[in-house]
């Protein structure tokens, strides 16, 4: 393939591929000749000549006098090219051609590798790489999202973890029966503004209604209840079926799926160990026991309390834990793999997305991913890699879509939420209220009224104020009008507070804003009230500070006084419908950002 050293078209011996031959194998170029091909093709009296495509002849000896049609003195080995003219010019050039092609190649991303090994690692890495048909995606899928004026369009990946026994995964603790489930499985949502994401875990024991499926034997499923990890199982493949999964999370989510990814135990245990460990924390000792239900004994300690790095099976071990800790459920282990994740993704990004770093972990993702056919290529999937350079990790979130217990086996969907969850991401609303679209709305810059006059002198005065980054504030609409408590965070990021929840508060009917505070947090909760004029301050139930927006700052940001204040049909309705409705307190709360300590939010219930 082209980009490869020493390869270009054939012309004659001293064409610039030259450097490949016999003489410059060990990496020197041999002593040429000198005259050019001009005087070669004169000594060589016609076309008999080294120098012009004719066989060598037998030269003198070094500083003897050359025969007719051999070469002069000083000649390098047979075919070797002249020193001087073109040829010579043309072989000092090489090099810069070369350097071209890699400045080509850096600009394409990780491609670099390519020019500067031959293609051996493009190809070896792209021969790792399995790829799934569109045989078995459904013919009836949601609409894609389109791409608004800039050309910003968000992306949605499914990523699985399959528990499969084959290929020596039945070493690292794959599944105990034939045919594979998903260990895990995670919607990964890419903000068109490409600064955001969010990965939405499904637990593998929620009853949802599964769509028909293609099984191996070419026959599709019926439409039925099962759980969600049955998706994946469906025909009883070694390989599982993500064709069927992707299936079943656009019939539940109503949100196209652009690509599907599944990586196996060994791929998983081999990228820890690529990027020389990942950083975890446990409340708890775990024992040799804990990952094994049938031992007779609690035995050793496998995995210790507290910080620690690990790699490779004890990795796979920290993952997958279910006993031992919390209250043994699926909910706790989906926490310690959204950790688990969050530090991964902290650790390649503080390494750097260089070649060099990027080059084990490519070999070792690669040999053991299975992914669609729109990520079938190694230039595909660093594309995509490095798409995502530009998320910072406190933008990068993680969240269980909202569920309850059904039966003492399962669980199912609280509709509801799960509805408004999936209408923010649709929407390109980030978990916290944030539009990521990578477009502002027009309302965004209408000049707010009058009463919102105060708030700008001192969003100025506090926004230099580095201090206030530590300052952690909940943000709630106390009102019926949409989208305010998105407006009071940016506000308070404006002042560089860290607006760390949003959604509606238990009531909307507070007729002004209120700053609630924590043990020993009055002072900041003051700073922050210097925002909000008018804004009452008070002792609050809960740790840390809460902002409540009331109407007051709904109508001095556009919002509406009572629910009945915009009629049908009037200027104000049109753009109501566009947001989506506010998340529930209980799906952010339970959110997860890529930059919290990992000693926290890594276990669910009690016992075990």
């Amino acid at each position: 393939m082209s980009g490869q050293w020493g390869e270009s078209p054939a012309r004659g011996d001293d064409a610039p591929g030259a450097l490949t031959d016999g003489g410059a194998a060990g990496g020197a170029v041999p002593p040429p000749r000198t005259g050019g091909r001009a005087e070669a093709r004169r000594a060589a009296q016609g076309r008999g000549g080294p120098g012009n495509g004719g066989p060598a002849k037998a030269g003198p000896h070094r500083g003897g006098t050359a025969a007719p049609g051999t070469s002069p003195a000083g000649t390098s080995p047979a075919g070797a090219s002249p020193a001087g003219g073109r040829a010579a010019a043309r072989a000092s050039r090489k090099p810069k051609r070369n350097v071209k092609k890699i400045a080509a190649w850096s600009a394409a991303g990780a491609l670099v590798l390519i020019a500067g090994t031959g293609g051996a690692i493009y190809w070896k890495l792209n021969g790792n790489i399995k790829s799934f048909g569109k045989d078995g995606v459904a013919a009836e899928r949601p609409p894609e999202a389109a791409a608004d004026a800039n050309g910003n369009k968000p992306v949605n990946i499914l990523l699985i973890g399959s528990d499969s026994r084959g290929k020596g995964n039945a070493d690292l603790g794959g599944g105990e029966d034939g045919g594979a489930r998903s260990d895990t499985t995670i919607l990964l949502h890419v903000y068109a503004d490409h600064k955001h994401a969010v990965g939405i875990s499904f637990p593998r024991d929620t009853l949802v209604t599964l769509p028909k499926c293609k099984q191996a034997n070419g026959q599709w499923t019926k439409e039925h209840v099962g759980k969600f990890n049955e998706a994946f199982s469906t025909g009883g493949s070694e390989t599982g079926n993500p064709a069927c999964t992707q299936n079943a999370v656009e019939k539940i989510t109503g949100i196209f799926v652009n690509h599907t990814i599944v990586v196996d135990f060994q791929g998983f245990a081999a990228m820890t160990k690529a990027v020389d460990g990942v950083d975890i924390c446990l409340p708890e000792d775990i024992y040799e026991k804990d990952l094994n239900q049938k031992l007779p004994k609690k035995g050793d300690v496998v995995l210790k309390r507290g910080p620690q790095k690990v790699q490779g099976q004890q990795a796979l071990d920290y993952v997958r834990l279910r006993h031992g800790i919390g209250d043994g459920s699926d909910i706790g282990r989906m926490k310690r793999q959204q950790a688990f994740l969050s530090s991964l993704a902290s650790k390649i990004k503080k390494q750097g997305l260089t070649p060099t770093n990027l080059l084990p972990l490519a070999d070792a993702a690669t040999k053991s991913l299975t992914v669609d056919e729109g990520l079938g290529s190694v230039d595909k999937l660093m594309s995509f890699g490095l798409s995502l350079k530009d998320i910072d990790m406190h933008d990068l979130k993680f969240v269980t879509a909202p569920w309850r217990i059904r039966t003492d086996e399962a669980l199912e969907l609280v509709k509801a939420d799960a509805d408004k969850l999936w209408a923010t991401i649709k929407a390109d609303r980030t978990i916290d209220g944030q539009n990521a679209t990578g477009e502002q709305p027009a309302e965004a810059t209408t000049p707010a009224v009058a009463p919102a006059a105060p708030t700008t002198p001192a969003a100025a005065t506090t926004a230099a104020d580095t201090a206030n980054q530590s300052i952690k504030v909940g943000v709630y609409n106390g009102t019926v009008s949409r989208g305010m408590d998105g407006k009071a965070a940016e506000l308070l990021k404006t002042a560089k507070f860290a607006a760390t929840r949003m959604g509606a508060a238990m009531n909307t009917k507070y007729a002004t804003t209120m700053i609630e505070y924590g043990t020993g947090q009055r002072a900041n909760a003051e700073k922050v009230a210097e925002l909000f004029p008018g804004a009452s301050v008070a002792a609050g139930k809960t740790a840390g500070i809460t902002v409540i927006v009331g109407k007051d700052f709904a109508a001095a940001n556009g919002g509406t006084a009572d629910a009945t204040a915009t009629a049908p049909g009037a200027s104000a309705a049109p753009a109501t419908p566009a947001e989506p409705a506010p998340l529930p307190t209980s799906v952010i709360n339970d959110t997860r950002s890529a930059d919290d300590n990992l000693c926290e939010g890594t276990t669910y219930g009690s016992g075990g």
